[in-house]
């Protein structure tokens, strides 16, 4: 029930909101970061929306911090709600980088837009520059960036090899780089018999802030190497937090 139920809702405000993304697009063109967070706070009304109906009840860790500046967040991939829980969390503007099948979607991929998203094509290089120096530009004007460098949503107890490529938008636009840890999340929609949407609790916690254009080439690539180790020693420990 609670999934017709959430595809009614998501179907029926994303038609009706067809003027409120007009204007988002018509903002856009006079002023960037003023439609990122006017369609951040309207898109995140629509979000909560979607969690409260699921059930889904998020706790958050590390709220603090949260870096004032524009971020690249680096989180691993459980489900189609990290994206929702993310955004509906944050206080500023971001967008994410999600992969260009979500293009051939009806409609939904507007809004996507409108919050400042980037569209990735995973099989062609060149292209996939163009996305990244998108994205790069965009933080340097205040817009962080969601990434999910495992590619595709995992269920596994063990993370995915990550794709470092996007961990250039940190370094370039000279911005903060923190790790997300996301536990539960799969809970909520895949991992259930026939896909059935059940009420959970979730959790996000927040890494500190990095820096990786402090860092000199050595320290960087370390540190690039080691985000899984650190984003699977996060799950790790809030699973074992859960079970005592």
């Amino acid at each position: 029930m609670r999934l017709i139920i959430a595809l009614l809702y998501a179907i029926i405000s994303i038609v009706f909101s067809i003027p409120a993304h007009l204007y988002f697009a018509a903002l856009f063109k006079k002023d960037k970061f003023k439609s990122w967070e006017k369609s951040r706070k309207y898109v995140g009304r629509f979000f909560k929306g979607l969690l409260f109906i699921a059930g889904t009840k998020i706790k958050v860790k590390g709220e603090e911090n949260l870096p004032d500046s524009a971020a690249l967040f680096v989180a691993n991939h459980r489900s189609y709600f990290d994206i929702i829980a993310m955004q509906s969390v944050m206080k500023k503007p971001i967008g994410f980088v999600a992969k260009k099948e979500f293009l051939k979607v009806p409609l939904f991929p507007l809004y996507m837009k409108d919050i400042g998203c980037l569209f990735l094509d995973r099989k062609n290089v060149r292209a996939g520059l163009e996305t990244i120096n998108e994205g790069i530009t965009n933080m340097t004007e205040g817009l962080s960036i969601g990434l999910y460098p495992e590619g595709t949503r995992n269920h596994g107890d063990k993370l995915l090899p990550f794709k470092s490529g996007g961990y250039r938008m940190a370094e370039k636009s000279q911005s903060p780089m923190v790790l997300c840890a996301l536990t539960g999340f799969d809970k909520i929609f895949e991992a259930n018999k026939f896909h059935m949407i059940r009420s959970r609790e979730v959790t996000i916690e927040f890494s500190k802030p990095y820096y990786p254009a402090k860092m000199d080439a050595n320290e960087r690539k370390e540190f690039y190497n080691s985000i899984p180790d650190k984003i699977q020693a996060m799950l790790d420990n809030v699973e074992k937090e859960s079970e005592d």
